[in-house]
């Protein structure tokens, strides 16, 4: 089969492109900023990827299907000759993947506003260190899976990947989760996000409650059981539930987590086991990503016990990339990198960084990147989050395609905290002043962790400051 991928270079298509490969299937794709890494994982996958949009190149090609990447909309040349053209056969990329790699496989559907891509390579790396060889598909890349962000792994065992509630194509307005035919849901939160798709909380519920209607009644509904949104979601009697969570009334609880340094502990319990698990990432909220991964492992592997999935793998579990990864450690200065898309993640993510470095000022610099981000609906959030660490710098927003009165006002956000927060006209500026302070709060003696939170590239000042900052 012959499939051309239009918009190859996104993380989840590249991936679906290169386990469509491995398939046995001629592909071929095209994209406009052909970008790594993701660039280098197509070539080393043998997969042909071009610059720019052509539509001579499908002509040529003659594919038996198209798959229109999420972000390409009507417009764009390629698109335009495959939509006048009937003989030639088009698909969402989730309706790709519901179809030709989960198809009849049990999977393990990831959800939820946050921890989506941790808890799926939590759940891929649970099941592959219990002697199963499980297939995924995860949105970023994960530091112990050598295969990288996909996996075809064995035909009977599970498929595990992140279910995203984003929509699905611009023909399509389901979310992408609808399309994965969810053995087993995990539910880690829910909140407002994805301003440009959902109009509110109750919209977003909406098609929580949609997927919560497909899951097999074979599986389960993992869910986090302090989540009050979770809670309010109206009642599924086809299937199992069980909540996971700190409360007295979870079927699965967690507790006694400790933070000291490089690691940290906490313990499980529930259905007749108790396990104990440490490991190095940090942070409250990651423990539940690990006890929400060993719950959904356990049952999409066909363990009898919720609990049953070995867990002692997770002490060499490093995370994922861009998730509090750290890009530079000296005894003055850190420098971290996280995704950092929603005030709810940010300000999480500062409270565990006190934990992990008490020692240190935590500074924290954001990129207005998300679609969420670059609109007002979440600005005050956003600067609360910020305003949770001891200093913040705000960069640029690119708000070209948003219209006026929906804009986010950086300069507005700063005004919430005046003390606390800067907003600059670019992110050069803001590295030039960051560095500046950085370098004086040393001077005098200070320890300093600067945490860049984007879900882009930061236009690269998050490396420059720690490749400037390393002899420190």
């Amino acid at each position: 089969m012959k499939i051309y991928f239009i918009g190859i270079c996104g993380t989840a298509t590249g991936n679906v492109a290169i386990l469509m490969k491995k398939l046995g299937h001629e592909v071929l794709g095209s994209d406009r900023g052909m970008y790594e890494p993701m660039k280098s994982a197509l070539a080393n996958a043998g997969v042909a990827a071009r610059e720019g949009w052509e539509p001579d190149r499908i002509g040529d090609f003659s594919p038996d299907l198209v798959v229109v990447g999420n972000a390409v909309s009507r417009m764009n040349p390629e698109l335009e000759y495959v939509l006048a053209r009937p003989e030639l056969a088009y698909t969402s990329l989730p309706a790709l993947v519901g179809e030709r790699l989960i198809g009849r496989r049990p999977s393990l559907v990831v959800s939820g506003t946050h921890g989506k891509t941790t808890t799926t390579a939590i759940a891929a790396f649970l099941l592959k260190g219990a002697g199963a060889n499980p297939g995924w598909l995860i949105g970023g890349i994960p530091a112990d899976l050598p295969e990288g962000g996909s996996n075809l792994g064995d035909p009977s065992s599970p498929f595990v990947i992140e279910g995203d509630e984003y929509d699905s194509a611009f023909f399509d307005k389901r979310s992408k989760f609808i399309h994965y035919r969810p053995r087993v849901l995990v539910v880690n939160n829910l909140e407002f996000d994805h301003a440009d798709i959902f109009r509110d909380l109750f919209d977003v519920k909406r098609t929580f409650t949609h997927v919560r209607r497909i899951v097999s009644p074979l599986g389960a509904i993992v869910e986090n059981g302090d989540d009050e949104n979770i809670a309010s979601l109206e009642s599924t009697p086809w299937v199992r539930r069980l909540k996971v969570g700190f409360g007295g009334g979870c079927d699965v609880r967690i507790s006694g987590f400790v933070q000291s340094g490089e690691s940290s502990s906490f313990r499980l319990s529930g259905f007749g086991v108790e396990k104990c698990v440490e490991w190095p990432l940090a942070g409250e909220f990651n423990a539940r990503n690990a006890a929400m991964a060993i719950v959904g492992a356990s049952l999409a592997g066909g363990f009898a016990n919720p609990l049953a999935v070995p867990a002692d793998c997770l002490a060499n579990f490093r995370g994922v990339r861009r998730r509090q990864e750290v890009l530079l450690a000296s005894a003055q200065v850190v420098a971290v990198e996280d995704f950092g898309h929603h005030p709810t993640a940010i300000a999480l993510t500062v409270g565990s960084l006190r934990k992990k470095y008490p020692q240190f000022k935590i500074w924290a610099c954001f990129e207005p990147r998300s679609n969420t981000a670059k609109r007002n609906v979440m600005q005050d959030r956003f600067a609360r989050a910020l305003a949770s660490a001891d200093r913040a710098f705000i960069g640029s927003a690119d708000v070209s395609k948003v219209a006026p009165e929906l804009r986010v006002d950086t300069s507005a956000m700063a005004d919430l905290d005046p003390s606390k927060i800067r907003a600059f006209e670019s992110n050069p500026a803001l590295l030039e002043s960051l560095e500046s302070a950085v370098r004086a709060e040393t001077a005098a003696g200070g320890k300093v962790l600067c945490a860049f939170f984007s879900n882009g590239s930061f236009d690269g000042i998050h490396r420059r400051f720690a490749e400037d900052f390393k002899r420190i």
